[in-house]
């Protein structure tokens, strides 16, 4: 038998009262309270929201209902699904504790509990929340989705996850129309192709146009290795990056850039990293004085701007162009530099070190001998282009091209000397960064982290 019950119009002038429709009704009342108890294929309808279950208990003066088993309930293009709940039909709020999901047309959203509020379309939703959409998966603590905007604010143990990467964060606001999306605090990006994070606080991406900006702290963190299998990690960082996700893959650092790795270092003030293409790019900015400083094993090097290619997790090739320079230290002669100096240096290096240096544009050179392992006075050269080429990486012939000249200086000559000899740019850097400097304070987060992307596969 199907009724057909009308809630009193107590509120006749304010409320919109709810439309119960069912098989059996049964009326009652409980400490005082008048209440209906409609069973089976059960209708409730209020104004455009509609709700259907296998019991209802209406309570009247509330104008509420408890809503029992297959609890389905719609508006527009909203559909939500839970075992039981509750509708507040004065305010025109849905609450569920056991279970509860959304769809809208466009995402699927699951929580152990969940607010819907039908006036302001908007859902809050609690607890193992998760969000998904046809090409991402979102994961928090809390969310609240705007339905009209297409805005999610997530917060708490922030996960979102898609074909290509991971994103952690304390909090997170995302626009499904734009694809623009804020995270703030404990931010980690982790690309598990490449092995490669980005630690920081501050993240805005937008999708559309391939860019996001990473602010507050960012570091990267590149895991590879050696030839001989040894973990060989890359750290960057800087105060602002910036990823642009074209076809070239980049990211650029700027401002107090500096970065270490293994027998490597460098500080600048702009960086460009190639991610899949092995390149790191880094020039002098305009208004900065100081070149980019590089340090490979016991060599420093300067430029304007500074290329450097990689080939298996070794340095391959290397170009400084304007004002460029080395400066190598002896270990066991610490006053002994070899310099040299020009318009351009290249370096080439093969598997087992250094092959060539060509340098050209007024060359200036200082390079000390030694006779068995006895320090054998010095060559001073100048000339248009001069090659350098090294066997075990000693130096085992130099050329020297347009108008060479050269000097030889002998050992007794410049024993206690050595600082007066040296090229016009000479000048020696201090602060080279290792790992422990870049990552500082946040170095046992930011490993811990990196162990349990790699133990989970991610």
């Amino acid at each position: 038998m199907s009724i057909l019950f009308v809630s009193p119009a107590l509120f006749a002038q304010a409320r919109e009262n709810m439309i119960v429709n069912g098989e059996t009704l049964v009326g009652k009342m409980v400490n005082g309270e008048s209440i209906r108890e409609v069973i089976g294929n059960v209708v409730i309808t209020q104004g455009d929201v509609r709700i259907t279950c296998s019991k209802a208990i209406q309570y009247l003066a509330r104008n509420e209902a408890e809503l029992i088993g297959n609890v389905v309930v719609t508006q527009d293009s909203v559909i939500i699904n839970t075992a039981s709940g509750f509708y507040y039909g004065d305010s025109k709020i849905a609450y569920s504790n056991s279970g509860v999901s959304l769809f809208d047309g466009h995402v699927n959203l699951n929580a152990d509990t969940g607010y819907y509020y039908f006036d302001e379309k908007r859902a809050k939703f609690i607890n193992r929340v998760r969000l998904e959409d046809p090409v991402s998966r979102m994961d928090s603590d809390r969310l609240t989705y705007f339905n009209d905007e297409d805005k999610a604010v997530a917060a708490g143990r922030v996960k979102v996850q898609d074909s290509t990467s991971v994103l952690f964060a304390d909090s997170l606001v995302h626009y499904r129309n734009t694809k623009i999306t804020f995270a703030y605090n404990n931010i980690l990006i982790y690309d598990p192709k490449n092995r490669l994070a980005i630690f920081a606080d501050n993240l805005e991406d937008y999708k559309q146009l391939k860019y996001s900006k990473i602010s507050d702290n960012p570091i990267l963190v590149k895991i590879d290795t050696t030839s001989n299998g040894e973990p060989d990690t890359l750290v960057i960082s800087s105060r602002l990056m910036e990823a642009f996700d074209d076809s070239v893959k980049r990211l650029v650092a700027t401002d107090s850039v500096r970065i270490a790795r293994s027998g490597f270092a460098s500080v600048n003030d702009f960086t460009v990293f190639y991610q899949e293409a092995d390149h790191l790019f880094t020039q002098r900015p305009p208004e900065k004085s100081t070149p980019p400083v590089i340090w490979n094993e016991n060599t420093q090097l300067l430029g304007d701007t500074i290329n450097i290619f990689l080939e298996e997790n070794r340095m391959k090739e290397l170009l400084l162009n304007s004002n460029a320079s080395i400066i190598s230290t002896n270990q066991n002669y610490i006053l002994k530099y070899d310099q040299l100096s020009g318009r351009e240096i290249k370096m080439s290096f093969g598997k087992e070190g250094l092959q060539k240096t060509e340098a050209s544009g007024n060359v200036l050179s200082i390079y000390y001998l030694f006779e068995e392992g006895e320090p054998n006075g010095l060559l001073k050269s100048s000339s248009e282009r001069t090659v350098i080429y090294f066997q075990d990486n000693e130096v085992s012939d130099v050329k020297f091209y347009g108008n060479p000249a050269t000097e030889y200086h002998p050992e007794n000559l410049i024993l206690g000397k050595e600082k007066e000899f040296t090229i016009p740019s000479f000048i020696i850097y201090e602060n080279r960064p290792d790992q422990n400097s870049v990552l500082g304070n946040r170095k046992k987060m930011i490993y811990s982290k990196m162990e349990d992307l790699n133990e989970s596969g991610k």
